[in-house]
């Protein structure tokens, strides 16, 4: 396995990047901070955070602990207000939330009162739509995420990467014109994540939508996006902007592929600065024992 070199990457991933920075901006941060607490104690969390997401990108945000990636993801759904910087969807300010916006959260946020096609069903009922387009609307969208059979059914007799898929139809159903996912597979089982992966990029090469997703897991990311932005913690700021040059479509063989090792170790020295010396922050942590067992551990 030959050593892969940001310089000489494939002409075919080359090319996909000069073909996705033709396509329409669809989001630009400029100059983005965030302070929380009182004047007398405040709390820096974003600082001065600037990048732009092209149309149909899917874009993952990593980081490490308290980097302001959840932050960052809440300002772009319009739940807070930023204290300084702009952000603009399709050159309009998002000033709070909005339709032009799907939001999909760790948790599950789906209606339990509600069967599965209402809950898909509910966006666009609230935007006016009749009851027969909207269940039409629900409809194909159950269908991309492979769930026509449990239409009928009721969140609590879903599994967790049903409920999400659900979730992701939902947010869809109001035609947004892009995604945010913050960390949505986080809870889930390791098995049942690689599944709703595949999932996710299926319903992503299908649909007309741009993603923003948050993640902690760098083999997550590198599998999913087209560009990495990494986040320095405390305060948050932009490390990198990392295009990814591993090959669509995407598998699971390419986890041992020179283009994603590479890739990952470029990750792992922005957020776990001298990991691979063995000079970590790890090595810094207190020695402070509290227990006296008789016998010592590693």
């Amino acid at each position: 396995m030959s050593p892969f070199s940001y310089r000489n990457q494939s002409e075919a991933v080359a090319e996909r990047f000069r073909k996705l920075k033709q396509r329409p901006v669809v989001l630009e941060v400029k100059d983005l901070t965030k302070r929380f607490g009182t004047e007398s104690n405040p709390v820096l969390a974003l600082d001065n955070v600037s990048f732009e997401v092209h149309r149909r990108e899917f874009v993952c945000v990593v980081g490490a602990s308290g980097c302001g990636k959840s932050t960052l993801v809440r300002l772009l759904a319009g739940l807070e207000q930023p204290t300084s910087g702009s952000l603009l969807l399709d050159g309009k300010t998002v000033d709070g939330p909005g339709a032009d916006r799907g939001m999909v959260f760790q948790g599950y946020t789906l209606f339990p009162w509600l069967t599965v096609k209402d809950n898909v069903m509910f966006g666009p009922r609230m935007k006016g739509m009749s009851r027969a387009a909207a269940r039409e609307e629900a409809d194909q969208w159950l269908s991309l995420v492979s769930l026509d059979a449990f239409a009928d059914s009721y969140p609590h007799q879903l599994s967790g990467g049903m409920k999400q898929r659900v979730a992701i139809a939902r947010a869809l159903a109001n035609s947004p014109r892009i995604l945010l996912m913050d960390e949505p597979f986080g809870a889930l089982d390791a098995q049942t994540r690689a599944q709703m992966q595949r999932h996710l990029l299926h319903i992503w090469k299908n649909a007309d939508v741009t993603i923003v997703f948050i993640t902690h897991d760098l083999d997550e990311a590198i599998y999913l996006a087209d560009r990495i932005l990494v986040l320095k913690p405390r305060p948050g700021r932009v490390a990198e902007l990392l295009e990814v040059p591993v090959p669509r479509p995407r598998s699971t063989e390419q986890f041992q592929s020179p283009e994603f090792l590479a890739t990952r170790r470029r990750l792992e020295e922005w957020i776990h600065p001298g990991s691979e010396t063995g000079t970590s922050h790890v090595d810094e942590l207190p020695r402070l024992r509290l227990t006296q067992v008789g016998d010592e551990v590693e």
